[in-house]
Protein backbone atom coordinates (compact mmCIF):
# COMPACT_ATOMS: atom_id res chain seq x y z
CA UNK A 1 0.00 0.00 0.00
CA UNK A 2 1.18 2.97 -0.90
CA UNK A 3 2.04 5.84 1.69
CA UNK A 4 -0.80 7.90 3.61
CA UNK A 5 -3.24 5.48 2.00
CA UNK A 6 -2.47 6.53 -1.91
CA UNK A 7 -2.44 3.96 -4.24
CA UNK A 8 -0.90 4.65 -7.68
CA UNK A 9 -3.12 3.56 -10.62
CA UNK A 10 -1.37 1.70 -13.81
CA UNK A 11 -1.84 4.95 -16.06
CA UNK A 12 -0.53 7.38 -13.34
CA UNK A 13 2.48 5.64 -13.27
CA UNK A 14 2.92 5.59 -17.01
CA UNK A 15 2.49 9.13 -16.62
CA UNK A 16 5.25 9.70 -14.13
CA UNK A 17 7.28 7.94 -15.94
CA UNK A 18 6.73 9.96 -18.79
CA UNK A 19 7.50 13.05 -17.05
CA UNK A 20 10.72 11.45 -16.30
CA UNK A 21 12.10 10.66 -19.66
CA UNK A 22 10.86 14.20 -20.89
CA UNK A 23 13.24 15.78 -17.87
CA UNK A 24 15.92 13.39 -18.71
CA UNK A 25 15.60 14.69 -22.55
CA UNK A 26 15.71 18.31 -21.74
CA UNK A 27 19.00 18.23 -19.37
CA UNK A 28 20.67 16.06 -21.91
CA UNK A 29 19.59 16.58 -25.75
CA UNK A 30 22.36 19.47 -26.04
CA UNK A 31 24.93 17.35 -24.34
CA UNK A 32 24.25 14.26 -26.59
CA UNK A 33 23.75 16.12 -29.63
CA UNK A 34 27.22 18.13 -29.30
CA UNK A 35 28.76 14.28 -28.78
CA UNK A 36 26.83 13.12 -31.57
CA UNK A 37 28.53 16.30 -34.27
CA UNK A 38 31.86 15.81 -32.40
CA UNK A 39 31.90 12.18 -34.08
CA UNK A 40 30.79 12.99 -37.51
CA UNK A 41 33.21 15.84 -37.94
CA UNK A 42 36.02 13.65 -36.71
CA UNK A 43 34.82 10.67 -38.47
CA UNK A 44 35.77 9.45 -41.85
CA UNK A 45 33.31 9.22 -44.59
CA UNK A 46 31.39 6.16 -45.23
CA UNK A 47 33.39 3.82 -47.33
CA UNK A 48 36.62 4.37 -46.62
CA UNK A 49 39.48 6.66 -44.83
CA UNK A 50 39.41 10.30 -45.31
CA UNK A 51 42.06 10.88 -48.32
CA UNK A 52 43.83 14.07 -48.88
CA UNK A 53 42.82 16.35 -52.23
CA UNK A 54 44.92 15.36 -55.74
CA UNK A 55 45.13 11.71 -54.58
CA UNK A 56 42.59 8.38 -54.34
CA UNK A 57 42.49 5.89 -51.51
CA UNK A 58 45.03 3.39 -51.21
CA UNK A 59 47.94 5.68 -50.60
CA UNK A 60 47.90 6.22 -54.30
CA UNK A 61 47.67 9.24 -56.95
CA UNK A 62 46.06 9.74 -60.36
CA UNK A 63 48.87 11.01 -62.96
CA UNK A 64 46.35 12.41 -65.01
CA UNK A 65 45.30 14.46 -62.29
CA UNK A 66 49.06 15.62 -61.16
CA UNK A 67 49.73 16.42 -64.77
CA UNK A 68 46.72 18.92 -65.19
CA UNK A 69 48.50 20.25 -61.51
CA UNK A 70 51.85 20.40 -62.79
CA UNK A 71 50.86 22.85 -66.17
CA UNK A 72 49.32 24.84 -63.74
CA UNK A 73 52.41 25.27 -61.37
CA UNK A 74 54.50 25.81 -64.42
CA UNK A 75 52.32 28.80 -65.49
CA UNK A 76 51.84 29.88 -62.42
CA UNK A 77 55.82 30.09 -62.16
CA UNK A 78 56.13 31.52 -64.82
CA UNK A 79 53.80 34.48 -64.75
CA UNK A 80 55.80 35.41 -61.37
CA UNK A 81 59.44 34.98 -63.46
CA UNK A 82 57.77 37.50 -66.46
CA UNK A 83 56.50 39.74 -63.59
CA UNK A 84 59.75 40.53 -62.13
CA UNK A 85 61.91 40.40 -65.40
CA UNK A 86 59.55 42.97 -66.61
CA UNK A 87 59.13 45.16 -63.15
CA UNK A 88 63.29 45.27 -63.79
CA UNK A 89 63.58 43.76 -59.76
CA UNK A 90 65.82 40.80 -60.27
CA UNK A 91 67.80 41.66 -57.28
CA UNK A 92 70.40 39.35 -58.63
CA UNK A 93 72.96 37.71 -56.61
CA UNK A 94 76.09 34.99 -56.68
CA UNK A 95 74.66 31.67 -54.72
CA UNK A 96 77.35 29.93 -55.43
CA UNK A 97 80.04 28.19 -58.26
CA UNK A 98 79.55 25.61 -60.89
CA UNK A 99 82.17 23.07 -61.22
CA UNK A 100 83.45 25.12 -63.58
CA UNK A 101 84.35 28.42 -61.79
CA UNK A 102 80.83 30.37 -63.39
CA UNK A 103 78.79 32.14 -60.60
CA UNK A 104 75.22 30.58 -60.21
CA UNK A 105 72.76 33.23 -60.55
CA UNK A 106 69.72 34.03 -57.82
CA UNK A 107 67.06 36.50 -58.56
CA UNK A 108 63.27 37.11 -56.91
CA UNK A 109 62.10 35.28 -60.36
CA UNK A 110 63.63 32.57 -59.06
CA UNK A 111 62.34 32.60 -55.66
CA UNK A 112 58.66 33.64 -56.21
CA UNK A 113 58.13 30.86 -59.24
CA UNK A 114 59.69 28.12 -56.32
CA UNK A 115 57.68 29.48 -53.77
CA UNK A 116 54.36 29.43 -56.21
CA UNK A 117 55.20 25.86 -57.68
CA UNK A 118 56.16 23.58 -55.10
CA UNK A 119 53.21 24.76 -52.78
CA UNK A 120 50.66 24.74 -55.37
CA UNK A 121 52.16 21.12 -56.41
CA UNK A 122 52.30 20.40 -52.26
CA UNK A 123 48.74 21.11 -51.76
CA UNK A 124 47.32 19.08 -54.14
CA UNK A 125 49.17 16.17 -53.39
CA UNK A 126 50.78 16.00 -50.23
CA UNK A 127 51.95 12.97 -50.13
CA UNK A 128 54.69 13.30 -53.17
CA UNK A 129 57.63 13.94 -52.56
CA UNK A 130 58.54 17.51 -54.38
CA UNK A 131 62.39 18.29 -55.35
CA UNK A 132 63.04 21.89 -56.12
CA UNK A 133 66.42 23.66 -57.23
CA UNK A 134 65.71 26.35 -54.71
CA UNK A 135 65.57 25.91 -51.14
CA UNK A 136 61.52 26.29 -49.71
CA UNK A 137 61.09 28.93 -46.32
CA UNK A 138 58.35 26.97 -44.73
CA UNK A 139 58.55 30.79 -42.74
CA UNK A 140 57.09 31.98 -46.06
CA UNK A 141 54.63 29.25 -46.62
CA UNK A 142 52.00 30.22 -49.42
CA UNK A 143 48.45 29.32 -49.43
CA UNK A 144 48.23 27.86 -53.05
CA UNK A 145 44.82 25.67 -53.85
CA UNK A 146 43.52 23.55 -57.07
CA UNK A 147 40.38 23.90 -58.16
CA UNK A 148 40.82 20.34 -59.40
CA UNK A 149 39.59 21.33 -63.05
CA UNK A 150 41.25 19.03 -65.70
CA UNK A 151 42.18 21.22 -68.95
CA UNK A 152 40.00 19.55 -72.14
CA UNK A 153 43.20 18.48 -74.08
CA UNK A 154 44.74 16.87 -71.19
CA UNK A 155 40.68 15.29 -70.58
CA UNK A 156 40.42 14.40 -74.15
CA UNK A 157 44.18 12.71 -74.75
CA UNK A 158 44.84 11.14 -71.27
CA UNK A 159 43.14 8.42 -69.52
CA UNK A 160 43.01 8.56 -65.40
CA UNK A 161 45.71 5.94 -64.46
CA UNK A 162 46.76 5.75 -60.08
CA UNK A 163 50.28 5.00 -59.01
CA UNK A 164 51.46 4.41 -55.26
CA UNK A 165 52.44 7.99 -54.09
CA UNK A 166 55.40 6.41 -52.39
CA UNK A 167 56.68 5.87 -56.10
CA UNK A 168 56.38 9.18 -57.55
CA UNK A 169 58.80 11.96 -57.14
CA UNK A 170 58.25 15.00 -58.92
CA UNK A 171 61.17 17.64 -59.95
CA UNK A 172 60.79 21.23 -60.63
CA UNK A 173 62.99 23.96 -61.93
CA UNK A 174 61.17 27.10 -61.19
CA UNK A 175 63.53 29.28 -63.28
CA UNK A 176 65.51 27.23 -66.02
CA UNK A 177 68.15 29.89 -67.58
CA UNK A 178 68.89 32.03 -65.05
CA UNK A 179 71.60 33.61 -65.96
CA UNK A 180 70.16 34.34 -69.30
CA UNK A 181 67.03 35.70 -67.79
CA UNK A 182 69.58 38.50 -65.88
CA UNK A 183 70.94 39.39 -69.28
CA UNK A 184 67.20 39.40 -70.58
CA UNK A 185 67.46 37.07 -73.41
CA UNK A 186 64.13 36.03 -72.72
CA UNK A 187 63.65 33.10 -74.74
CA UNK A 188 65.91 30.96 -73.20
CA UNK A 189 63.81 30.79 -70.20
CA UNK A 190 61.42 28.31 -69.41
CA UNK A 191 60.02 26.75 -66.20
CA UNK A 192 59.48 23.25 -65.96
CA UNK A 193 57.77 19.96 -63.88
CA UNK A 194 58.92 16.42 -64.38
CA UNK A 195 57.03 13.28 -62.60
CA UNK A 196 59.32 10.24 -62.02
CA UNK A 197 57.93 7.35 -61.42
CA UNK A 198 60.18 4.52 -59.51
CA UNK A 199 63.13 6.79 -61.23
CA UNK A 200 61.57 7.01 -64.68
CA UNK A 201 60.44 9.81 -65.73
CA UNK A 202 56.65 9.87 -67.34
CA UNK A 203 55.49 13.42 -67.19
CA UNK A 204 57.36 16.23 -68.63
CA UNK A 205 55.72 20.20 -68.34
CA UNK A 206 57.82 22.68 -70.36
CA UNK A 207 56.25 26.27 -70.23
CA UNK A 208 58.17 29.61 -71.95
CA UNK A 209 56.85 32.46 -69.58
CA UNK A 210 57.32 35.37 -72.36
CA UNK A 211 54.98 33.41 -75.24
CA UNK A 212 53.40 31.78 -72.87
CA UNK A 213 53.22 28.30 -74.76
CA UNK A 214 53.54 25.13 -72.90
CA UNK A 215 54.39 21.94 -74.14
CA UNK A 216 53.61 18.72 -72.08
CA UNK A 217 53.22 14.96 -72.77
CA UNK A 218 52.77 11.72 -70.72
CA UNK A 219 54.59 8.30 -71.67
CA UNK A 220 52.16 6.22 -72.38
CA UNK A 221 49.64 8.59 -72.59
CA UNK A 222 49.66 11.60 -75.19
CA UNK A 223 50.91 15.05 -75.78
CA UNK A 224 49.94 18.59 -77.13
CA UNK A 225 53.58 18.55 -78.94
CA UNK A 226 55.33 16.55 -81.94
CA UNK A 227 58.73 15.87 -82.95
CA UNK A 228 60.16 17.48 -86.23
CA UNK A 229 60.16 15.61 -89.18
CA UNK A 230 63.32 16.17 -91.20
CA UNK A 231 66.82 15.65 -89.62
CA UNK A 232 69.88 14.87 -91.17
CA UNK A 233 72.12 12.83 -89.83
CA UNK A 234 75.43 13.28 -92.10
CA UNK A 235 75.49 16.78 -90.58
CA UNK A 236 73.49 17.05 -87.60
CA UNK A 237 72.79 20.47 -85.47
CA UNK A 238 73.85 20.01 -82.46
CA UNK A 239 72.45 22.41 -79.85
CA UNK A 240 74.78 23.00 -76.72
CA UNK A 241 75.36 25.08 -73.77
CA UNK A 242 76.74 28.62 -73.80
CA UNK A 243 79.48 27.91 -71.89
CA UNK A 244 80.20 24.71 -73.27
CA UNK A 245 80.43 25.41 -76.84
CA UNK A 246 84.17 25.35 -77.45
CA UNK A 247 84.61 22.41 -75.82
CA UNK A 248 81.57 20.30 -77.68
CA UNK A 249 82.23 21.62 -81.41
CA UNK A 250 85.64 20.65 -81.97
CA UNK A 251 84.62 17.05 -81.05
CA UNK A 252 81.51 17.14 -82.44
CA UNK A 253 82.97 18.93 -85.73
CA UNK A 254 85.52 15.34 -86.30
CA UNK A 255 82.86 13.30 -85.41
CA UNK A 256 80.38 14.12 -87.93
CA UNK A 257 82.20 16.13 -90.13
CA UNK A 258 83.43 20.11 -90.67
CA UNK A 259 79.34 21.25 -92.11
CA UNK A 260 78.09 20.17 -88.99
CA UNK A 261 76.13 23.33 -87.37
CA UNK A 262 76.77 23.95 -83.36
CA UNK A 263 73.66 26.05 -82.16
CA UNK A 264 74.83 27.21 -78.64
CA UNK A 265 72.01 28.35 -76.48
CA UNK A 266 70.83 28.75 -72.83
CA UNK A 267 68.78 26.28 -70.67
CA UNK A 268 68.16 22.58 -70.73
CA UNK A 269 64.20 23.26 -71.28
CA UNK A 270 64.95 25.40 -74.54
CA UNK A 271 67.49 22.86 -75.88
CA UNK A 272 64.65 20.47 -75.83
CA UNK A 273 62.62 22.33 -77.16
CA UNK A 274 64.79 22.41 -80.10
CA UNK A 275 64.53 18.93 -80.84
CA UNK A 276 60.58 19.28 -81.81
CA UNK A 277 57.90 20.83 -83.91
CA UNK A 278 57.21 24.45 -81.71
CA UNK A 279 55.67 27.16 -83.19
CA UNK A 280 57.65 29.50 -82.18
CA UNK A 281 59.24 32.45 -83.92
CA UNK A 282 62.39 32.61 -81.88
CA UNK A 283 62.61 29.16 -80.79
CA UNK A 284 65.61 27.37 -82.90
CA UNK A 285 65.81 24.06 -84.33
CA UNK A 286 68.27 20.94 -83.70
CA UNK A 287 68.88 17.22 -83.99
CA UNK A 288 70.68 16.58 -81.39
CA UNK A 289 71.34 18.06 -77.78
CA UNK A 290 74.70 17.33 -76.31
CA UNK A 291 75.79 18.73 -72.48
CA UNK A 292 79.16 17.24 -71.90
CA UNK A 293 79.16 18.15 -68.23
CA UNK A 294 77.59 17.24 -64.50
CA UNK A 295 73.95 18.53 -64.32
CA UNK A 296 71.04 18.50 -62.19
CA UNK A 297 68.28 16.45 -62.48
CA UNK A 298 65.51 19.37 -61.97
CA UNK A 299 67.16 20.69 -65.52
CA UNK A 300 66.91 17.80 -67.54
CA UNK A 301 64.20 15.66 -65.64
CA UNK A 302 60.71 16.86 -67.80
CA UNK A 303 62.98 17.09 -71.18
CA UNK A 304 63.93 13.32 -70.90
CA UNK A 305 60.15 12.67 -70.07
CA UNK A 306 59.05 14.71 -73.07
CA UNK A 307 61.41 12.71 -75.36
CA UNK A 308 60.16 9.42 -73.98
CA UNK A 309 56.63 10.39 -74.71
CA UNK A 310 57.50 10.78 -78.12
CA UNK A 311 59.84 8.18 -78.79
CA UNK A 312 63.12 9.87 -78.46
CA UNK A 313 66.00 9.74 -75.77
CA UNK A 314 68.09 11.41 -73.09
CA UNK A 315 71.05 9.03 -71.51
CA UNK A 316 74.34 9.93 -70.41
CA UNK A 317 76.92 9.97 -72.90
CA UNK A 318 78.05 6.59 -72.71
CA UNK A 319 74.21 5.34 -73.13
CA UNK A 320 72.88 4.73 -69.75
CA UNK A 321 69.59 5.82 -68.94
CA UNK A 322 69.23 8.41 -65.91
CA UNK A 323 67.32 7.58 -62.70
CA UNK A 324 65.52 10.39 -61.03
CA UNK A 325 65.76 9.25 -57.86
CA UNK A 326 68.44 9.63 -55.12
CA UNK A 327 71.07 12.34 -55.53
CA UNK A 328 70.28 15.55 -57.57
CA UNK A 329 73.13 15.48 -59.75
CA UNK A 330 73.79 13.53 -63.41
CA UNK A 331 77.71 13.08 -63.55
CA UNK A 332 77.74 11.56 -66.79
CA UNK A 333 77.02 14.03 -68.99
CA UNK A 334 73.48 13.49 -71.67
CA UNK A 335 72.99 12.73 -75.29
CA UNK A 336 69.68 13.82 -76.37
CA UNK A 337 67.57 12.77 -80.15
CA UNK A 338 64.48 11.97 -81.41
CA UNK A 339 63.89 10.09 -84.76
CA UNK A 340 67.60 9.44 -85.08
CA UNK A 341 69.66 6.22 -84.46
CA UNK A 342 70.42 6.96 -80.51
CA UNK A 343 73.04 3.77 -80.03
CA UNK A 344 74.76 4.86 -83.20
CA UNK A 345 75.11 8.60 -82.31
CA UNK A 346 75.98 7.52 -78.67
CA UNK A 347 79.22 5.29 -80.90
CA UNK A 348 80.40 8.67 -82.40
CA UNK A 349 80.88 10.53 -79.19
CA UNK A 350 83.40 8.64 -77.17
CA UNK A 351 85.74 11.25 -76.53
CA UNK A 352 82.46 13.42 -74.97
CA UNK A 353 82.35 11.03 -71.89
CA UNK A 354 85.70 11.47 -70.34
CA UNK A 355 85.06 15.69 -69.63
CA UNK A 356 81.36 15.16 -68.25
CA UNK A 357 83.04 14.69 -64.78
CA UNK A 358 84.85 17.77 -64.38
Amino acid sequence: MAPMGIRLSPLGMAVFCLLGLGVLYHLYSGFLAGRFAFFMLSEPAAGGPETPHGSVPGGAVDLRELLAVSVLAAVRGGEEVKRVREGNVLNAKAKGKTREGAEEQLTTGDLLSNRRMFYLLKGAFPAVQINSEERVDTADQEMVSWDHSIPEDIKQKIQPKEVPAESVTVWIDPLDATQEYTEDLRQYVTTMVCVAVNGKPVIGVIHKPFSSYTAWAMVDGGSNVKARSSYNEKTPRIIVSRSHAGKVEQVARQTFGNKTVIIPAGGAGYKVLALLDVPEKNQEEADVYIHVTYIKKWDICAGNAVLRALGGHMTTLTGEEISYTGSDGNEGGLIASINMNHKALIEKLPDLEKTSHK
